[in-house]
Parts: structure tokens; C-alpha cells; sequence
């Protein structure tokens, strides 16, 4: 797994949002943005980190970011989960782990002693250039909000 670093240009993208509205990489340029990446829509510790940043959108949002998270769920299923937290942020579909493979988040796990592949949960903060300048690999679920303050 060869996941971007800070100083990295953001890899081309093309893939759909909760409602089915195609979103790329484009969509970042001139624009600072958060891109997290989560393993599961509704699961315990993938809501806790939702609504964590739902109740910090505001602030991210005034600091000039515009936020999107990233799993391999299905846009129904994404739809479902903003529609249930009260989601205000982008959530990207990407079914066919397109961009979960392009920011290199893909890659083994360890879970109760068993060994699997699948997503790391990663953060991506972008400058408006569509540069990473930082990345955050150990994401606290609980206070991810306040990890990306400290970090712009």
C-alpha cells in the first residue's frame, strides 16, 4: 500500500456522490478540501467519526474547506446514512475502489486476529491547488474534528 504524502498532486477521479452526481477531481481545483476515507457507512466507530465532523462542518466549512467522505458503499446506502446523521458534506460512492486505490487507502488489516484487505481510515487535507498538505493515518474517530484544526 502506497498511500500520497503531503506534497503529492491528487490523482484523477471520476465517480458519484450520495444522489448519483458525478463529482471528480476537477471538482477540487481551486477549492481547499478534506477528503476522509471510511471503511462502512453505518457502523459504529464510521458514525461516530460522521458525526463528529457534522457537528464541526461549520467550522471546517468557515476555515474555507469543503468536505468529502469517501467508502465503498453504494449510493443508496450512502444516501441512507447522510439522510439518518444528518449529513451536510459530500459523500462519493465509489463502488469500484477507483479512488480508495488512486490515494493508496486500500491495503491489509487486522481485525480480532484475522487478516483481511480493505479500507485504511485516512484523511486528506487539499490546498486549493489540489496539493495534499497533510495527511492524518490515525484518525480518532471520536475527535477527528479538532485532529484536522490543529493541522490548518
Amino acid at each position: 500500500m502506497k498511500t500520497l504524502q503531503p506534497g503529492d498532486t491528487v490523482p484523477s477521479f471520476t465517480t458519484v456522490d450520495q444522489d448519483e452526481n458525478i463529482v471528480s477531481s476537477s471538482d477540487l481545483t481551486g477549492k481547499k478540501s478534506i477528503i476522509f476515507f471510511y471503511p462502512r457507512a453505518n457502523t459504529p466507530g464510521c458514525t461516530v467519526e460522521a458525526c463528529n465532523l457534522r457537528d464541526n462542518y461549520k467550522v471546517l466549512r468557515d476555515k474555507g474547506y469543503k468536505l468529502f467522505g469517501v467508502s465503498a458503499d453504494a449510493p443508496k446506502k450512502q444516501k441512507k446514512f447522510a439522510l439518518k446523521y444528518d449529513l451536510p458534506f459530500t459523500l462519493l460512492a465509489d463502488e469500484d475502489k477507483s479512488v480508495i486505490h488512486a490515494f493508496g487507502v486500500w491495503g491489509p488489516k487486522k481485525f480480532q486476529g484475522k487478516e483481511y484487505d480493505g479500507i485504511h481510515r485516512t484523511t486528506f487535507l487539499i490546498d486549493d491547488s489540489g496539493n495534499i498538505e497533510r495527511v492524518i493515518s490515525k484518525v480518532k474517530t471520536k475527535d477527528h474534528a479538532a485532529q484536522i484544526l490543529e493541522e490548518i
